[in-house]
């Protein structure tokens, strides 16, 4: 398996190791029959104690020597298979860390965490089994046959038959046994989603008494986990008895012809004896090679469910940024960033991905005059477009990509938050196609406040997931400060948003560790402010611990509204040039939220930003400096507030519903 090559290729030298310590192990095992029978032939046999005391005492040395190889084999193989299965647990849980939320949309979160759990648990399981018996097998297999063929060729036949049946049975246990160790794994994915079901929404369960329903759901998973594993368990446990049963059979035919030469004269006792006991030297050794390929059957399936993982081509890739150079495979001067990159005047330029790109010489040369722009371009390279400024150290403003599409642009005004949607059409993965939005074109200028309303599922909060490339567009485009998302860094166009997602999200840890997740190295001062303006601070400080009070997983100890606060405050802290609201302030009370808005006004104007609001509210959204109305996914209107009130029938019925039908204008609720 692929898989396992991969991570064992580390711990080669110990993974050796514990075979040689395995190998000396089964030659110690295979020596002491024949020693045994030796001592019966000709200690016993002539009364000769002294030769039954030096083969004894010859017997013990080897059995010592096997049991210092097996404790060694022991330590070494428990070693290697822990850290064997620590690094593939830690590169798939590194691998979902940066799954794009279509990935994550392939994969049920029970079915990721059986796989990061109990399947890399069984792969280990198998690392740890094969340097425990798998060169131990073989050699007392074939070695037990070679010993016994030496002691009688002829009883040797009787091998010749049972080993064959044996073999056709575990091949027949692996074709029988893959196919329902799969459909247990997926049964254990099942009971996992159940139970994660009803721990995240056990309140509601209690609310409505919906007890005996989710014992039945889970009953019903559990009792195909129960009956898939017995079946499978079932059909496995036969081979076992089969194989013993034939080798069983084979040992009451050496006996009852050893027992016929014996008396005839044509064997020794102590041959039928080592004879017997090499032969149930083989059935151990296949009864190993069985446990070896049950455990192979289990790994394979968890290995293919592992890799199903890490054969996921992540759908929003990371960006690589090139470097410019001066020669090929020389030291870049300089890495073109989000932010560009600065090079002196007149001078000739490579780009590459890396220094060691053997093609580099193949890629555009350019002289950079000072305050000129330059387009070149030679057949079969890249083509670069390079602005430069009539200082003495001159800024690449914009390099373009074979396809025409901004890799950087250097923003020297030093405003940022320029958002731009131009005609972007959206469909999730699996949705058949239809589109989510369709042909939005909007943009938001430095420091605006975006209203975004709209009826539920309309795809408000799908609009903003495109701003911080949670999804790729269909078709259109996303721009932040003029750039296209997709030419970022994920990481850097992530560090320039804060967001607040609908779905509160806390974690286990104090109050003021779960702010400081948007500043690490935020001060207490910092994260007060930030609480302050969401209106936090108060309840905050009425807790014995203050902001030291530890919550418990997802914020159990606090109420709705307060969670949405805390988590408001984590996003401010961040001091971002994009701040997006998704529906963040819908479990706090109407003055508590005004109080919010008013703050975050103040705040805005201290630590400029471009502020997006998703709101089902209208209240939440009248002061912004632009409202987009969506319906169905369309763009139906746009705006101000009074500007919709007398342009959009949508904004309108959401108005009148929501505020009544005698109120005519901003200014009669503000």
């Amino acid at each position: 398996m692929s898989l396992i090559r991969k991570y064992i290729k580390n711990y080669w030298k110990l993974y050796l190791s514990a075979l040689f310590f395995l190998a000396i192990e089964a030659f110690c095992d295979l020596a002491q029959p024949t020693i045994m029978s030796d001592i019966i032939d000709i200690g016993v046999a002539s009364k000769d104690i002294i030769y039954v005391l030096h083969s004894g005492v010859m017997m013990l040395a080897i059995a010592g020597i096997g049991a210092i190889a097996a404790i060694s084999r022991n330590i070494i193989s428990s070693n290697v298979s822990q850290k064997f299965g620590c690094e593939p647990r830690s590169d798939l849980f590194r691998k979902i860390q940066y799954f794009s939320f279509d990935n994550i949309d392939n994969f049920d979160p029970a079915s990721l965490i059986t796989r990061l759990t109990n399947d890399v648990t069984q792969v280990q399981n198998f690392v740890h089994g094969t340097m425990r018996i798998f060169v131990k097998a073989p050699i007392l297999c074939i070695g037990s046959f070679i010993m016994a063929w030496l002691l009688s060729p002829r009883m040797t036949v009787i091998l010749l038959v049972v080993v064959p049946i044996i073999a056709a049975l575990i091949i027949l246990s692996v074709k029988i046994g893959y196919p329902l160790f799969t459909k247990v794994q997926k049964a254990i994915d099942n009971v996992n989603a159940v139970t994660r079901e009803y721990l995240s929404g056990v309140r509601v369960v209690k609310a409505f008494n919906r007890f005996d329903y989710e014992r039945e759901r889970f009953e019903d998973s559990n009792r195909r986990l129960t009956s898939l594993t017995t079946t499978a368990m079932r059909i496995m446990s036969v081979f076992s008895p089969g194989m013993s049963l034939i080798v069983n059979l084979g040992i009451v035919a050496v006996l009852w012809l050893g027992a016929r030469w014996v008396n005839l004269g044509q064997i020794h006792v102590g041959k039928v004896i080592a004879f017997i006991n090499y032969m149930t030297q083989l059935l151990h050794s296949l009864m190993m090679i069985t446990f070896v390929f049950n455990m192979f059957i289990r790994a394979k399936a968890s290995a293919s469910r592992i890799k199903e993982v890490f054969s996921q081509e992540n759908t929003i890739p990371e960006y690589i940024p090139q470097k410019i150079f001066k020669q090929p495979f020389k030291q870049p001067l300089a890495t073109i960033s989000k932010t560009g990159a600065s090079i002196n005047a007149n001078t000739s330029v490579y780009t590459s991905a890396s220094k060691e790109d053997a093609h580099a010489e193949k890629f555009l040369t350019h002289t950079v005059p000072g305050g000129k722009e330059t387009d070149e371009n030679k057949e079969g390279s890249s083509k670069i477009r390079v602005i430069t400024t009539e200082n003495a150290s001159k800024d690449i403003i914009t390099v373009r990509n074979d396809s025409g599409n901004i890799i950087t642009t250097k923003n020297n005004s030093g405003v940022r938050g320029k958002v731009e949607f131009d005609n972007v059409y959206f469909s999730y993965a699996g949705g058949g196609g239809e589109p989510v939005l369709k042909g939005i074109s909007f943009t938001c200028m430095p420091g605006e406040t975006i209203g975004i309303i709209g009826s539920t599922g309309s795809g408000k909060t799908t609009l903003v997931n495109l701003i911080p490339r949670f999804y790729d567009v269909t078709s259109g485009s996303v721009k932040v400060d003029g750039i296209d998302v997709r030419d970022y860094p994920v990481r850097d166009l992530r560090n320039m948003i804060a967001i607040v997602p609908q779905k509160t999200i806390l974690f286990t840890g104090t109050i003021a560790e779960n702010i400081r997740w948007g500043k690490e190295n935020a001060t207490l001062e910092e994260i007060i402010e930030a609480a302050k303006v969401a209106q936090a601070h108060d309840f905050i400080s009425a807790m014995p611990e203050g902001y030291n009070t530890l919550l418990g997983q997802g914020g159990v100890n606090l109420s709705g509204g307060q969670k949405q606060r805390v988590s408001i405050a984590r996003a401010l802290i961040k001091k971002s040039s994009i701040l997006i609201l998704d529906d963040c302030t819908s479990a706090v009370d109407v003055a508590t939220e005004s109080a919010i808005r008013t703050a975050l006004r103040k705040h805005s104007e201290k630590y400029p930003c471009s502020v997006f609001i998703i709101a089902q509210r209208i209240t939440s959204v009248m002061r912004a400096d632009k409202i987009l109305v969506l319906e169905d996914g369309a763009l139906v209107g746009i705006g101000t507030h009074d500007e919709l009130l007398n342009s959009c029938g949508v904004y309108q019925d959401i108005y009148r519903s929501q505020i009544g039908k005698g109120v005519a204008s901003f200014a009669e609720v503000r």
